[in-house]
């Protein structure tokens, strides 16, 4: 089973997009460990919601709402992907 793993972050605190080198170290050698495991299938960060966008589809069609998302109180700042053999597996 694949399992999404997310990190959310509260993108009006002025450390989020900047962490510290303790989690730093902390991700890298929780990636490290899922990667030499075997079950890691994607680990990445990603950007801040000024850069991204909405894409919803109705009735009507597709619309577009552009970043940044000020109602949000968390958004994703990365996520790992894995694929294991069960949710306890996942969690542990």
């Amino acid at each position: 089973m694949r399992y999404l793993m997310i990190h959310k972050l509260d993108e009006s605190l002025p450390e989020a997009w900047n962490p510290s080198q303790e989690f730093i170290d902390k991700m890298n050698a929780f990636i490290g460990e899922v990667q030499a495991s075997g079950v890691l299938l994607a680990a990445e960060g990603v950007h801040q919601s000024s850069e991204g966008a909405i894409i919803r589809k109705d009735a009507k069609g597709l619309s577009v709402t552009d970043g940044p998302f000020t109602e949000a109180r968390e958004v994703i700042g990365g996520f790992a992907l894995v694929k294991v053999a069960d949710k306890a597996e996942a969690i542990e």
